[in-house]
């Protein structure tokens, strides 16, 4: 059971269903580059659909420009705060003194000094008595009123209210989270250890409850601004939060409800257990320049088509950001957010080298066609595991298109045939597959018979002690869960080891002159990113272990490179080795032109 509702989320396929237990934690460079992403992404889109403020509202009724308006709150403005907490979306009960939560008088508008900390803040501590109506997924909500000071925010106290003198937001302030329950168990013994609570709560709401979450503090900023804002160009997002008064034109002081850094692991649900909720609020002035960077990173509602699973997934994300924020060195900060964008880019150039590389090889000579295969077969099962495990869109997208590469690839080292009069149930014609010509007649496709021959001692027992490992200890919702998270956590554990076909083939060859070494090298560059924040960021050892076993793998590819070096003295068919290929002198003008050894192209 997740306390969000979340079935999975990571940026990349081997963290996309984080609900299996032996599944490592993401990586931090993976956080931040999926959500440096994002922000380009929503950036894009909004470039794209914001044409910029309509031109008839910026125009007054009789066709004229509209002013500048300015603060109805003048800098040093005496304030009165007023803070009710109520049940109710619209406040009315300014007479029910249990709804008054924090009363504060004399606070000073633009004040950057006062407070215990000499900082402009105040906090106030208190409990928060609650109704069996949001014990049971009712709504709370807090109002907030600012007035000049003298004045009260009750409409219907006519000599002490003044609509210019008052203003006023409100927000709900508790939080729905959708929790999810996937029922599972021993295959072999039907026992679970789930919450025999859980099991019930299931049994009587569905696998899906929506459940009201209580963080205990929150923050009440007044934006210090004085910006002769013009109704109607004010640029989104910030448009939600300046409000203009009607009459006079003028826009009233930006209350702004700051949770930004409210954990999602700091969030509790309500149920009945609980009569009082403890609640610490806080005011503080806020910098125009700070209220627009939390203003941009709390907009994602006008993005709702990329579904509610993304969100909350989001939400766990930008945690992990925050997190990295508040506990790691600036300067370490640093350094993560410019290697991840240089992990993306070489992420990037391994890609794209790796299909120029197979989009133009025309032989097959030194290649594994059998690790083709073997990388389509982790790719069907990757996917199938994250739709078993209810991943969001986006990732199970993203990991269709690696298969569909992955497909393509077979295309390329073997020859795909339609056999259509030997159709499948008479229908569909069959899909014949044939070795190329240069796999066949080259000594390559016994070597790699023999490697995968030799592997499967090695693979088979493992995959056989890890099925009955997963099958013993491990729960499941059914057998096809269980094939598939068996299988998905083999190659997860094991997966290196089908990289060495090619050490053995490389072996055999005496060469490595027939792999992609740009792409190779670009992916071992991003191995050695892994490996640094493997060690710099908390993740359970035996994923740091983990990290560790590709840069084996790669370090006796380098081995190879280097014994099995170019070979000047090797004689080729024709009898010239490569010493006598030295490109002899130009000759002299009116000398005889020079005789090139048999084998030896001309010089241009």
């Amino acid at each position: 059971v997740t306390s969000n509702g979340s079935a999975g989320g990571g940026e990349a396929a081997a963290a996309a269903a984080e609900t299996q237990r032996q599944q490592p934690a993401p990586n931090a460079w993976q956080v931040i580059k999926g959500v440096l992403f994002r922000i380009f992404i929503i950036w894009a889109i909004s470039s794209w659909f914001r044409r910029g403020p309509a031109p008839q509202e910026q125009n007054s009724a009789g066709g004229t420009p509209r002013a500048p308006s300015r603060n109805l709150f003048p800098k040093d403005t005496l304030m009165d705060l007023y803070v009710y907490i109520s049940e109710h979306e619209h406040f009315t009960d300014f007479n029910v003194s249990s709804a008054l939560f924090w009363q504060k008088r004399d606070l000073v508008y633009g004040d950057w000094t006062s407070g215990e900390n000499a900082d402009g803040c105040y906090e106030h501590y208190g409990e928060v008595d609650i109704s069996q109506s949001v014990q049971q997924n009712g709504s709370i909500y807090i109002h907030v009123y600012f007035t000049k000071s003298g004045f009260h925010p009750d409409p219907r106290q006519k000599n002490l209210y003044r609509r210019l003198a008052t203003v006023h937001t409100s927000r709900m302030i508790n939080k729905y989270k959708r929790r999810r329950f996937q029922k599972t168990k021993n295959l072999l013994t039907g026992e679970t250890e789930a919450d025999p609570e859980m099991i019930k709560r299931a049994e009587d709401y569905g696998p899906v409850e929506v459940i009201s979450h209580w963080h205990p503090n929150l923050t009440i900023n007044m934006v210090d601004d004085h910006t002769p804002w013009v109704k109607g160009s004010v640029p989104p997002p910030l448009d939600q939060y300046v409000k203009f008064d009607a009459i006079s034109g003028d826009y009233y002081p930006i209350l702004y409800f700051n949770d930004y850094w409210n954990l999602q692991k700091d969030y509790f649900p309500i149920n009945e257990t609980l009569q009082r909720l403890p609640f610490r609020l806080s005011f503080c002035p806020l910098s125009l320049w700070r209220w627009q960077l939390y203003a941009a990173q709390s907009t994602k509602s006008p993005w709702n088509f990329l579904g509610e699973d993304l969100y909350e997934q989001s939400d766990e994300e930008q945690d992990s950001v925050k997190v990295a924020l508040l506990e790691t060195n600036p300067y370490l900060l640093a350094l993560t957010i410019v290697v991840s964008i240089v992990h993306s880019i070489f992420e990037f150039l391994a890609f794209k080298n790796d299909i120029q590389f197979w989009n133009s090889r025309q032989s097959l000579e030194g290649l594994s066609v059998r690790s083709v295969f073997f990388g389509v077969f982790q790719s069907l099962v990757v996917l199938l595991y994250i739709l078993d495990n209810e991943t969001n869109f986006v990732v199970q997208v993203s990991v269709f298109i690696g298969l569909l590469i992955d497909l393509w690839k077979i295309t390329k080292v073997m020859d795909v045939r339609l056999d259509r009069e030997n159709k499948v149930a008479g229908v569909f014609p069959r899909v014949t597959f044939k070795d190329k010509s240069t796999y066949i007649e080259s000594s390559t496709k016994v070597y790699d018979d023999m490697a995968f021959r030799y592997l499967s001692w090695i693979l088979f027992p493992l995959l056989g002690c890890y099925a009955v490992y997963s099958l013993l200890y491990l729960e499941h919702k059914g057998w096809y869960s269980w094939v598939l998270s068996m299988l998905y956590g083999f190659l997860l554990t094991f997966g290196f080891i089908t990289m060495t076909p090619q050490l053995f083939i490389n072996y055999k060859l005496k060469s490595v002159a027939h792999l992609p070494w740009r792409m190779l090298t670009y992916k071992a560059l991003n191995t050695f990113i892994d490996d640094l924040f493997a060690f710099v960021i908390k993740m359970p050892m035996m994923y740091r272990i983990g990290c560790l076993r590709d840069d084996v793998v790669f370090f006796i590819y380098l081995y190879q490179r280097w014994i099995y070096r170019v070979d000047l003295t090797r004689v080729n068919e024709f009898g010239v080795s490569g010493e006598d290929q030295v490109p002899p002198r130009p000759p002299l003008p009116g000398s005889p032109p020079t005789t090139l050894p048999a084998g030896f192209p001309p010089t241009p």
